[in-house]
């Protein structure tokens, strides 16, 4: 199955890239998050719209993508959520709300290019990983606390 990403997927590609991709990946798990669209010869004509809005909020510079990097890994961010008595959230931390909190901190990040390995249900330290160049990844520690 060919597709047009419309969201950057780990290990397959970025936003205009033209894919193939197995026909039960591309209908199950792709098309129904919107991360894909099917590629015809119209869809064709929006890759370079799709790579001109990736293009406007990429970090051009490798230098300027490490600056942030060591900004980013230099210190914790706190993040506020509500628990209950045990430490659990009610809820779960999502990239948005480490988005917010990055923001706060100083570092305006895309929440597409936060990743988060498994869900964050508890109260407690955490490290994220930011792909903040294609070629630099940062490892930010997030401190999940009661708001």
């Amino acid at each position: 199955m060919k597709l047009i990403l419309t969201h950057e997927v780990s290990g397959l590609g970025s936003p205009g890239d033209i894919v193939e991709v197995k026909d039960g990946y591309g209908r199950n798990y792709l098309l129904p998050r919107k991360y894909a669209i099917r590629w015809t010869r119209g869809a064709g004509k929006q890759v370079e719209s799709i790579k001109k809005a990736r293009d406007a909020r990429a970090i051009h510079d490798l230098d300027d993508a490490k600056a942030l990097k060591q900004k980013l890994e230099s210190n914790a961010v706190k993040v506020k959520a509500r628990a209950g008595d045990e430490g659990r959230l009610f809820g779960a931390v999502t990239v948005s709300d480490i988005a917010v909190a990055l923001e706060g901190a100083g570092a305006d990040v895309d929440k597409r290019r936060i990743e988060i390995g498994n869900a964050i249900k508890a109260l407690g330290s955490y490290d994220v990983q930011v792909r903040v160049h294609p070629e630099v990844t940062a490892k930010v520690t997030i401190n999940v606390v009661a708001a």
